[in-house]
């Protein structure tokens, strides 16, 4: 799948009438199969410009297109993955994984099928008649992406999905990712605040300015190739540019 975002801009109105521009000028584009991350100072619009891609919040200017047709709202080819992992407590993991195929009206049988192919994906397929409270944070965070990767969505939005673990399960979770990326080939989108999690998981990176965002610059990661090593010297010297650039965009 691929995506251009053309020329968006979003201003938020409060309740007094107050203006409150989030994003301004954004140009993208992502390509099929990519893994891009964005990234930038705390407040700058990520997150709202996410949400505009998954048809969430509608731009006040400019426009999105997915393989050149105008998108003006949720679409089934993609799917997104919150930081709370929105599971349903009273459902099974295996429940919740059907619930995105029981809303499209796949029949139990593709419902079934589903799941399981994608639960054993995540490893989790021993799970699957356990609760969410049983489960670990990671756990339920793989969960999630089985969940949406069930639908069969085109591309993965996925707004701070590792932000409340702890860091050794947090990089333990960027490495599962990067394995389900490479065996299902889909698009993702990633937002985190986390530079060293961006320059491990992403071919580029978006590095966003201080609010109203707008693109700084995009770095290219590729250089460094998959596995990717944390101490290696291309690691590092990537490492210390985006964050050069974020300080930059913080003094703005």
């Amino acid at each position: 799948m691929k995506l251009a975002v053309h020329d968006l801009s979003k201003v938020f109105v409060t309740g007094t009438g107050e203006r409150v521009p989030a994003l301004e000028g954004i140009n993208l584009t992502v390509g099929d199969e990519e893994f891009l991350c964005i990234l930038g100072p705390s407040g700058c619009g990520k997150t709202t410009l996410l949400r505009i891609i998954a048809g969430l919040e509608t731009p006040t200017t400019g426009s999105i297109e997915v393989d050149g047709q105008a998108l003006d709202g949720p679409s089934r080819r993609i799917a997104m993955i919150f930081q709370e992992y929105s599971l349903f407590p009273w459902r099974t993991v295996l429940e919740n994984v059907v619930f995105g195929l029981e809303v499209q009206g796949k029949s139990r049988e593709d419902r079934l099928a589903a799941a399981r192919k994608y639960l054993g994906l995540v490893g989790l397929g021993s799970f699957e008649k356990s609760f969410p409270y049983e489960l670990s944070g990671g756990m339920r965070q793989r969960i999630a992406v089985a969940r949406a990767l069930a639908t069969e969505p085109a591309a993965l939005l996925m707004d701070e999905p590792f932000g409340a673990l702890d860091a050794q399960t947090r990089n333990l979770m960027q490495t599962e990712l990067q394995e389900i990326w490479k065996k299902t080939r889909k698009t993702i989108i990633f937002v985190t605040h986390s530079v060293d999690e961006a320059v491990f998981l992403a071919d580029r990176i978006v590095v966003l300015t201080q609010r109203p965002g707008r693109v700084r610059e995009i770095v290219h990661v590729k250089k460094c190739p998959h596995p990717r090593d944390r101490t290696c010297s291309d690691f590092v010297e990537i490492r210390r540019h985006v964050l050069d650039l974020i300080s930059a965009g913080s003094s703005d």
